[in-house]
């Protein structure tokens, strides 16, 4: 049958109405209906919350990771996987080495990066200047979208600004570092930079556009070693 994409005020419809609409619109059967209203151990109105248009989650294997010792601790590591080799890989893997001590871990920091991208700018070099002299403020405004993460030890860390030329002109774009601690921290820093965004156009004059999460995460970065032994390598059960 054609489907027709466009399905107006979709995401304003409660998750059992979106459902029903897709079924309308691509001819869903009803026990594929009823697989999705089944969501597992992740509530709906959870789901619902986290990503835009939800109408049900989807569950795959968990299995255990066997014969891990990570610094010097025996340790089982649950694993999400669909693919049918990787968890008898790991387990392999960590039998090989664990005569020689297993896996050793380490970690530079947990800081991570939003990006401010500012345009329009008649001077950037003083625009780079003005934020700098901002640092405090800066402060203020990025500790204030995350009390919790304060009380936890965490918040901002640090301001960075470089200036990039391109085809349109020089950008001046602001770093805000953040300890956003043992949370990936994406919703934080994209929060923190949303709410600066405002105040660093107002200081400049320029125009800001883009503000997000960085996937450079070159500061914060996870490390682990191990020795394989020639003899140690070879076949056999996981």
């Amino acid at each position: 049958m054609s489907v027709n994409s466009r399905i107006s005020g979709f995401h304003k419809l409660p998750v059992e109405e979106r459902l029903k609409k897709v079924a309308e619109h691509t001819g869903l059967a009803s026990s594929s209906l009823d697989t999705f209203a089944d969501s597992g151990n992740l509530p709906m109105d959870v789901a619902d919350r986290m990503i835009e248009n939800a109408i049900g989650t989807m569950p795959i294997p968990i299995g255990i990771a066997t014969n891990m010792i990570i610094d010097g601790e025996d340790v089982l590591i649950p694993m999400a996987s669909e693919e049918s080799s990787v968890v008898a890989a790991v387990c392999n893997a960590a039998r090989q080495c664990r005569d020689s001590g297993g896996f050793t871990t380490s970690m530079t920091g947990s800081l991570m990066i939003a990006q401010i991208q500012l345009v329009e700018c008649s001077d950037p070099f003083a625009a780079r200047i003005k934020i700098l002299e901002q640092r405090e403020k800066i402060k203020e405004i990025c500790n204030d979208a995350d009390p919790v993460l304060i009380k936890l030890g965490g918040g901002f860390h640090d301001v960075e600004v470089r200036i990039l030329d391109s085809k349109s002109g020089p950008m001046v774009i602001t770093h805000i570092i953040v300890d956003t601690r043992d949370a990936m921290g994406a919703n934080t820093v994209n929060t923190m930079a949303e709410k600066l965004a405002p105040f660093i156009a107002e200081w400049t004059g320029g125009r800001t556009c883009l503000r997000i999460l960085s996937n450079l995460a070159d500061q914060r970065l996870a490390r682990a070693r191990a020795t394989w032994r020639l003899q140690d390598i070879g076949g056999g059960s996981a």
